[in-house]
């Protein structure tokens, strides 16, 4: 089978980590990187061995597949490009910067029968894929994404920049509509929101509270998932993960802690976490998340088959997105009597976001997951 051909467009700060991995994989051969920046282009293309190339157009024929890391204003014309050109493509989160825009992509790739994967990156974090697999039916979800303002992607606020990875992980978890979307942010540096902290409440009873930030002294990337049965703690940026389980005396609600002497007490709170809430580390691989991403890219190709993180994975994140986006527009600060609104404080209009089409009449039911 001859190797899978293949081109980045983009030769910014995530191009650059796309094509050196790219030019490593065992079956597939990078051809070329785009870019309109002539130094950018032709520096990462020597470095990798590829050609460098101006124009998307150049790729018909010579390419069979497509890495986006271009600005995300672009991603829709560049994927709708690639694709109505015969070419599969894996775009960078988010998938674009409208749900419109997302739709199109997403009926596009089923009308080519290409494949058109999201780069949901932490999907494919080690120490995520580790515990994915014993999260069922979660009921409580609480995620901090936090880090110090980078000046790269400032095109779009935090909440389609970091937060967004979580809300995709929250979607991949929990199989239930979304009811109702609360949330509040502040601008500090630009004119998009810097902060947010927002919470999602899913028919099937589960709430997740997402926090992001992009102004903080301290990194975090973390998620804790409780589900009837245990509680999963997933460091994302040390790529570790943990399992508090309780006891099937516990869960049973049989434990009764008032019936216990002094001395057990004395002797469980010592051991609370080896006897009780059993807490114990997961055992992680260690592998890298965007090589994995590609790989699975690749996989997808070759077997026309969906990837991990598909178009219409993509678009419902970016639904779920453009809601919390909604209400942090929306939000009073001065209470139900005044003007100031939004994350920049100042009296708005109405939200400029429309996604009508993902609201109920009584604006209840926010997402209905839909085939494709």
């Amino acid at each position: 089978m001859s190797r899978l051909r293949l081109a980045i467009v983009g030769a910014g700060h995530l191009g650059k980590f796309h094509a050196r991995l790219a030019a490593s994989l065992p079956d597939a051969r990078l051809v070329a990187v785009v870019d309109p920046i002539e130094n950018a282009r032709n520096q990462l293309a020597s470095e990798t061995g590829a050609k460098p190339l101006d124009n998307i157009q150049d790729l018909f024929g010579l390419v069979d597949a497509a890495i986006v890391a271009t600005p995300t204003f672009s991603h829709s014309d560049v994927a709708r490009e690639l694709l109505t050109g015969g070419i599969h493509v894996l775009v960078e989160k988010p998938i674009t910067s409208t749900v419109e825009q997302a739709n199109e992509l997403v009926q596009l790739a089923q009308k080519q029968q290409l494949v058109l994967q999201v780069g949901h990156i932490e999907r494919f974090n080690p120490a995520w894929k580790a515990v994915r697999k014993r999260l069922h039916n979660p009921k409580y979800i609480t995620a901090r994404r936090l880090s110090s303002y980078s000046f790269r992607s400032t095109d779009v606020g935090v909440v389609h920049d970091l937060m967004i990875h979580d809300i995709d992980a929250v979607l991949s978890m929990v199989n239930s509509p979304i009811t109702r979307v609360e949330a509040v942010g502040i601008s500090v540096l630009g004119n998009s929101e810097d902060m947010v902290d927002a919470r999602l409440h899913f028919s099937s009873g589960c709430i997740a509270n997402l926090t992001a930030s992009r102004v903080s002294h301290t990194a975090e990337r973390s998620m804790q998932v409780f589900t009837d049965e245990c509680c999963a703690t997933v460091d994302f940026g040390a790529r570790e993960a943990r399992i508090v389980e309780p006891t099937a005396e516990i869960l049973s609600r049989q434990f009764q802690v008032d019936m216990l002497s002094v001395d057990q007490k004395s002797r469980l709170r010592e051991q609370l976490f080896a006897e009780l809430l059993v807490n114990s580390e997961v055992a992680v691989e260690d592998s890298n998340a965007m090589l994995d991403e590609q790989l699975d890219f690749a996989r997808a190709i070759r077997t026309s088959t969906d990837p991990l993180v598909t178009g219409a994975d993509g678009r419902d994140a970016l639904v779920v997105a453009e809601s919390i986006l909604q209400q942090v527009h929306a939000h009073q600060w001065d209470g139900i009597a005044g003007n100031r609104r939004g994350p920049m404080a100042q009296p708005q209009g109405d939200s400029v976001l429309e996604i009508d089409d993902y609201w109920s009449e009584d604006d209840t039911v926010i997402l209905r997951r839909k085939a494709g």
